[in-house]
């Protein structure tokens, strides 16, 4: 074995069934490769990433590795396999069905969502019409992203976010830059606040998801495949500005979640679910608090100080590591930090 190579394969291993999810949407040999590695790579895999014509890159959740042709690990491209036209070529018509024009809607935000909730982000040539994208073509790259289910991944910050002998929750934005769980950790609060949790004395809420890319219940023919819930109503890929508006009109919902929210329109609604009494759970990209307060859109909410609570997460121990609560009244830290 090349001393490159990372670890030693141990043939037959099982590995994180999540991973297994992605594998029918890849080429047989890539698949081959990476069916093969053992559980203690699989586990880790947050990321598969082909580029024609360059290195096949694993993206774990504490370093890149590459494979060689044989499909062994390596810690430097020299040696790795190498993407080829026939591999792109077969992944587009894995991910897309053989029918590429079914998917120009996803193809114009430059994603598609797999059943599962897996994400594969794709890079091509941007087709314009009136100045904004409409496809893409000459794809050349993409990027897959693992999507897992972690039940309990919230129970570390409930007590936190649950106004028990109140309105029942906290207003909540999740903060935190990409990879490091937020998705996750929206999901799986949306489950115990839809569940209820019986040891902090909560007896659940009827919850309304707006699941714009599909990533948080993973709704296959408008079913959630994740557990989100029994109190829990999903929208399945409705933009979030108008989801919102259409939950808060006919579903009666108590609270109200969405993920990434950031632009002007996605703002506006949110003010408006706040305005009508409705309990808030969002994600938002930012590596602490003053990227937000920075944003003309998400500063002007934060200012205000509706928002209660901000969990900022990280990788510091981790991916999902709590790096700071910080109660959005006060804006100071609650104490609750790397957990």
């Amino acid at each position: 074995m090349n001393p490159a190579n990372l670890y030693q394969l141990a043939p037959g291993q099982n590995g994180d069934s999540a991973v297994y999810g992605i594998l029918p949407f890849l080429p047989g040999n890539i698949r081959s490769m990476i069916a093969a590695l053992p559980c203690s790579i699989l586990k880790e895999i947050e990321e598969v990433r082909l580029r024609q014509g360059r290195p096949l890159v694993l993206g774990l959740s504490t370093q890149d590795i590459f494979l060689s042709v044989e499909g062994q690990p390596l810690r430097q491209a020299g040696e790795a396999y190498r993407v080829t036209p026939v591999d792109m070529e077969r992944v587009i018509q894995m991910i897309s069905g053989s029918s590429l024009y079914a998917l120009e809607e996803e193809l114009r935000s430059g994603f598609i969502t797999l059943p599962g909730g897996h994400r594969v982000g794709i890079t091509g040539k941007a087709v314009l019409e009136g100045g904004k994208v409409r496809t893409l073509k000459y794809l050349s790259g993409c990027n897959i992203r693992i999507s897992r289910e972690i039940p309990g991944a919230s129970s570390k910050i409930l007590s936190f976010l649950l106004d028990v002998g109140g309105s029942g929750v906290f207003h909540t934005i999740l903060v935190s830059p990409p990879r490091c769980g937020k998705t996750t950790m929206l999901r799986d609060l949306i489950r115990q606040i839809s569940n209820g949790v019986s040891k902090l004395g909560f007896s659940g809420l009827t919850v309304g998801v707006v699941d714009e890319r599909s990533e948080i219940a993973a709704c296959y023919k408008g079913v959630p495949q994740r557990d989100v819930g029994v109190r829990t109503d999903v929208l399945d890929g409705c933009p979030k500005a108008e989801g919102m508006m259409m939950l808060l009109r006919s579903m009666g919902p108590q609270v109200i979640a969405a993920d990434e929210i950031g632009r002007h329109e996605d703002v506006d609604a949110l003010e408006e679910v706040l305005n009508a009494g409705v309990k808030v759970i969002t994600t938002a990209h930012g590596s602490n608090l003053a990227d937000l307060i920075d944003r003309p859109a998400l500063g002007r909410v934060i200012k205000s100080k509706v928002i209660e609570r901000f969990v900022i997460l990280g990788r510091s121990q981790g991916v999902g590591t709590v790096e700071d609560i910080i109660d959005g009244k006060s804006m100071r830290s609650t104490g609750v930090k790397r957990c």
